[in-house]
């Protein structure tokens, strides 16, 4: 009898013991954050909307709130620096088109999708004072709050915009990734949770810069002999084809892409889960490689064990909950 009981509380002891091992072996989920930089063609609005409902995968769009304004009321607008009426990427073309761009906005916020802040007319703030910044965050809050009314729609404008607009942008990405000490002090008097400006050399933890969460698009390893590029469409562009439109190489560059994707993913999927942030703009560049890249990636990735591909709002909430030990 005494031996029984002392197997049996070896046994025990051992299946306890391993539990023990095995939950502190765990690795955390592994993070994946998309995030769209300027957020205007509606078609584009509506690709990446399918594409989300296809893959499970929820998005972080960064606004432009130039492509907000009616077309009539562009001079209401001056950046710092800049004569009134100048944007460095453009207006929206037709009141139309805004309600189309309006409705797509909020059925992405119903959908689970993060709406940020990319600032209106997509100049380079890195010198901005800090006031300068603030002027900018008010112009944007301006124009969603009165997007609606401005655009001959204001009977159409769903109860709880405002709210959206004041109290769920919570983030923000600068225009062509230029900070600066102003931005900085002007992010958190506007009360901004997070900054995705920053650049890292590989995926990296996020910072917590006296509670502004900063997070950063790495460097990843991309072409024959893997030289790091930032994790971004329009760097991608720019390393494939100097910038200029080369659609006829289009399978090649798409070919490319989603193999720098896969190796980046594969590389923290195997070690340490550090979240796999990507960046991309609305714009189909090299005949859509980089869509078209991101389409198979996240078909691909999104539904394997213990994958998450989520935007910044869940990832920083997943923060807030995370198990002891995880990477984020």
């Amino acid at each position: 009898m005494y031996m029984r009981l002392t197997l049996a509380a070896a046994f025990t002891f051992l299946a306890t013991t391993s539990g023990i091992a095995a939950a502190e072996d765990a690795k955390p989920k592994q993070l994946v954050i998309i995030s769209f930089d300027g957020a205007h063609d509606n078609a584009l609005w509506n690709r990446s909307r399918k594409l989300a409902s296809k893959t499970g995968a929820r998005f972080t769009y960064f606004l432009s709130c130039t492509y907000l304004v009616n077309p009539a009321d562009r001079r209401s607008y001056k950046a710092p620096g800049e004569k009134a009426g100048r944007s460095a990427t453009g207006w929206a073309q037709s009141v139309p088109e805004i309600q189309a761009r309006l409705n797509n906005i909020w059925q992405a916020k119903l959908e689970g999708h993060d709406i940020g802040s990319h600032g209106c007319g997509h100049f380079d703030g890195g010198k901005w004072t800090r006031s300068e910044w603030s002027n900018e965050f008010k112009a944007f809050d301006d124009a969603l709050l009165n997007a609606w009314k401005n655009n001959d729609y204001g009977m159409l404008e769903p109860e709880g915009w405002a709210d959206f607009v004041k109290n769920d942008i919570n983030g923000f990405r600068a225009p062509y990734l230029s900070v600066g000490p102003g931005l900085t002090a002007a992010l958190k008097a506007r009360g901004f949770t997070y900054d995705a400006s920053l650049i890292s050399k590989g995926p990296a933890k996020v910072e917590d810069d006296d509670g502004l969460l900063r997070f950063a698009l790495p460097r990843i390893p991309e072409g024959p002999d893997e030289r790091l590029v930032i994790g971004m469409d329009y760097n991608l562009f720019v390393r494939h084809s100097k910038a200029k439109e080369t659609s006829e190489q289009a399978e090649v560059f798409k070919a490319r892409t989603l193999a720098a994707f896969r190796t980046a993913f594969k590389r923290q999927y195997e070690g340490k889960r550090l979240p796999l942030q990507l960046g991309f703009h609305f714009v189909e560049m090299n005949g859509g490689a980089y869509w078209n890249a991101l389409d198979t990636f996240l078909t691909e990735t999104c539904g394997k064990p213990d994958v998450a591909c989520v935007n910044y709002a869940q990832a920083i909430e997943m923060r807030k909950q995370k198990a002891e030990g995880s990477a984020f």
